[in-house]
């Protein structure tokens, strides 16, 4: 085994997970949960907003290609109702693709302050276009910026050719702030199973698992998992 290796492994077992100097594992009780998992999710992410957490409101994305290879990558929450889970990206960027070839996809947000993780997957469909656009015309001029430089996924041929269209993009975005970009796309994954999982120091961690009922009018289902 090489140093490099060595020194890797000896930090890995260096670390804590759940330092109690800077976390704090809050007890949850199953059977107080509300009968849908929205009202838990949004309670869960205040408290993790309270509690400090760092950008709570990032969340990895899984998806996999038309070959059923999977991939992940961290983006952004944009919103959670009734509709689904929210984020956004270019239809032709890799996840585009990928949820164009395979509408479905998993999320997963973790909040270490609290211990806590949340699961969501379920199939995947485009907002109406409308509504892309007041989403990302809500947002800052930077990200609008950031959509118009576009290209996302695509081979850069240097750092140079990124800089001159980041800085036309910004110029742009400057003098039209209503500007269109027809690529950018709003999801929403329409959860079919949300998983709860709340650390516990003995190890006893509590995983509370909603899922979607046959019949629509049922609502939702629980059950416990061993963790």
């Amino acid at each position: 085994m090489g140093t490099e290796q060595t020194d890797l492994h000896e930090l890995l077992r260096s670390l804590r997970v759940w330092d109690p100097a800077v976390t704090a594992l809050p007890p949850f009780d199953p059977a107080t949960a509300p009968g849908d998992p929205l009202a838990l999710f949004t309670r869960w992410f205040a408290e993790a907003v309270a509690a400090g957490q760092s950008e709570p409101h990032t969340v990895s994305l899984a998806t996999a290609d038309a070959e059923g290879l999977p991939d992940v990558r961290v983006v952004m929450l944009h919103g959670a109702d009734e509709d689904g889970w929210s984020f956004a990206t270019h239809a032709g960027s890799r996840k585009g693709r990928h949820l164009a070839a395979r509408p479905y996809a998993a999320l997963v947000f973790y909040w270490p302050v609290l211990g806590r993780q949340v699961r969501v997957r379920g199939p995947v469909g485009v907002a109406p276009a409308e509504e892309a656009r007041a989403d990302l015309h809500a947002r800052s001029a930077g990200a609008l910026a950031a959509a118009l430089t576009g290209r996302q996924s695509e081979e850069l041929g240097s750092p140079a050719e990124l800089a001159r269209a980041s800085e036309a993009a910004r110029e742009r975005a400057g003098r039209e702030p209503d500007a269109p970009v027809p690529s950018w796309t709003l999801y929403r994954l329409r959860p079919d199973e949300v998983e709860f999982f709340q650390g516990d120091a003995r190890r006893r961690h509590v995983r509370l698992s909603y899922r979607r009922a046959e019949d629509a009018e049922d609502g939702w289902r629980t059950r416990l998992l061993w963790p």
